[in-house]
């Protein structure tokens, strides 16, 4: 699958998508991340990608005609089936299911916002859908574009060990996981529970089962 990134700051995505699992699937070919800078598709020996909103108000919005150019221009690096999406605190939440309906697409591009967002204009000509990874606000769009790579890559095949890796978990599996546990069996008083050490694997499957359910309960009682 191909990533493409429309943003100010390529060398951020670079840098974050490059490690770990995100960065061996990439070393390993089964995704590609690429950043295009969009300030190479300005026209003034400034490189000028931003001005003042009409009607006035604070900061500065990104333009269009860099934004709409960037994104013409990315469009010709492939054929393959494409969905752009803009990165943006008034966009649609990013769930996991979401994740698994973008990983059905063989490329996303993404465009990251910055400063106090990007010309409506941008988005109604280029953008296919707006989405949040949460109700905050970020300076950019930046991380939220490696959070959606994050999301959407590991879900693709051969990223991961198995397929259990991202099915049995905390909202994949319809509730938050169960606790884990590790060696030592004891550690500043707290042991791991007995269940884990009987190799009962009937016992083991209920027991996380339960655990996940209570915790379920506690943090998040709306998967519920």
């Amino acid at each position: 699958m191909r990533f493409d990134v429309l943003t100010l700051f390529p060398e951020m995505i670079d840098y974050v998508c490059g490690q770990s699992i995100i960065g061996r699937a990439e070393s390993c070919g089964i995704i590609e991340v690429h950043a295009h800078n969009i300030r190479d598709y300005t026209h003034d020996v400034h490189r000028k990608v931003d001005d003042t909103p009409y009607g006035g108000g604070m900061g500065m919005l990104m333009s269009a005609p860099p934004i709409c150019e960037c994104h013409e221009a990315v469009m010709k690096m492939s054929d393959k089936k494409t969905r752009t999406v803009y990165m943006s605190p008034t966009g649609k939440p990013l769930t996991q299911k979401k994740a698994l309906e973008l990983a059905g697409y063989e490329r996303l591009i993404i465009l990251c916002g910055h400063y106090e967002g990007v010309d409506r204009r941008a988005v109604e000509l280029v953008v296919d859908e707006e989405i949040s990874i949460g109700d905050y606000v970020l300076t950019g769009g930046e991380l939220p574009a490696c959070v959606l790579i994050d999301c959407v890559g590991r879900t693709l095949e051969g990223v991961l060990a198995s397929a259990e890796c991202h099915e049995i978990e905390s909202i994949s599996c319809g509730m938050l996981e169960y606790p884990q546990y590790t060696r030592p069996e004891e550690y500043r008083g707290k042991r791991v529970p007995e269940v884990l050490l009987g190799g009962n694997h009937k016992k083991i499957e209920e027991y996380r089962f339960e655990a996940a359910l209570e915790l379920t309960r506690k943090n998040r009682p709306d998967l519920l």
